[in-house]
């Protein structure tokens, strides 16, 4: 897991900062969006499966490239993030209409290839189909609402009070949602232990 947020985000962030210091943004954001793409055909090339988290990562690089790339007006800029991380949440939602939620392959990114196995005996169980439902419906309404909090901002506060706090709501939207997760987690594994064990119907 570590490993993978290195090369997924803190990487590539860092090599944006400090491209950006003599290159454009545009040029900046491609040689950080070819971290995750080089980690994804890695992973694909040793399970001949397609690393769902490091393709997250680049579908948001790829639209910031984008955005940059029309330029505009300063306040239309500060968006850009929310831009971003609104179509992430749409792409959480979305993946509901499909039989498994986007959460299922980037919790399955996370997990051993020994532990592969398991991990997928768990579909089998109706509760733990709809505990998945539910962490890729809460992360998808969490990231849209992000979004929208900070759409607000960028027209009521000035660009550098918004600079200022813009950070702090992002990542205390993640924080929050994150703890969420490992709470609901906990429980749900609990739930589940008792429904393999046949103390809880399914």
């Amino acid at each position: 897991m570590a490993l993978t947020l290195f090369l997924n985000g803190v990487l590539p962030l860092l090599l944006y900062v400090w491209l950006k210091k003599g290159h454009s943004e545009f040029m900046a954001l491609l040689v950080a969006s070819a971290v995750p793409l080089v980690e994804s055909a890695l992973y694909y090339a040793r399970f001949r499966r397609l690393d769902a988290f490091g393709l997250l990562m680049l579908f948001g690089m790829a639209l910031s490239m984008l955005l940059a790339l029309t330029g505009g007006e300063a306040r239309l800029m500060l968006l850009r993030g929310s831009a971003v991380t609104a179509l992430i949440g749409a792409v959480f939602l979305g993946s509901l209409a499909f039989p498994r939620p986007l959460i299922v392959p980037l919790a399955r990114r996370f997990v051993s290839s020994q532990k592969h196995g398991d991990f997928d005996a768990l579909w089998s169980i109706p509760y733990a189909r709809r505990v998945y439902r539910i962490m890729t419906a809460v992360w998808g309404v969490m990231l849209l609402g992000e979004a929208a909090v900070r759409t607000l901002l960028v027209w009521e506060l000035s660009t550098a009070w918004f600079l200022a706090v813009s950070d702090i709501v992002f990542y205390g939207f993640i924080a929050a949602t994150a703890l969420w997760t490992v709470y609901y987690r906990r429980s749900a594994a609990k739930k589940l232990e008792g429904i393999r064990l046949g103390r809880l119907p399914s």
